[in-house]
């Protein structure tokens, strides 16, 4: 498994942390931990993302859709910030779409049991992953001021 790092060098991971990447995202959205080493698997990407995003909804309409058949997209949000924020590094998991699941996915329950309802004018900074068999494709962010 080939990752690269924030100064864009690639590096291979050893077997113990391609051990722990795997069972780390599998334990995330629920699935059951594996012992032998799982076949490399690339889920692809997000192609869009379009938020609708205002104090009493918060969903995020999504192409490919439907995704394809044992593929889940992994949502992970930020506080609310100030709106006047550009950049963001503080992403935490909201939730996992079942397998296969179509566009939109209602996550503002779950954004509001994490960190409270969205306030108007604060801005939300919103990833989403495609996930299959423990492995992640490349994320997919965007950012919008609640309306």
């Amino acid at each position: 498994m080939t990752r690269t790092d924030a100064l864009g060098q690639s590096y291979h991971l050893t077997g113990f942390q391609a051990y722990c990447s795997v069972n780390n995202l599998k334990l995330l959205v629920g699935d059951a931990t594996v012992s032998d080493a799982p076949v490399l698997t690339d889920p692809g990407t997000l192609a869009s993302i379009t938020l609708t995003l205002t104090s009493a909804s918060f969903s995020a309409a999504y192409t490919a859709t439907p995704l394809g058949a044992g593929i889940r997209a992994i949502w992970f949000a930020s506080p609310q910030r100030s709106a006047g924020r550009n950049f963001e590094s503080d992403y935490r998991f909201i939730q996992a779409t079942a397998a296969a699941a179509a566009s939109p996915t209602n996550l503002l329950a779950a954004y509001t049991a994490k960190f409270g309802a969205p306030a108007t004018g604060k801005r939300i900074f919103l990833k989403g992953v495609l996930y299959q068999l423990g492995f992640e494709g490349p994320p997919f962010g965007l950012n919008q001021v609640v309306a």
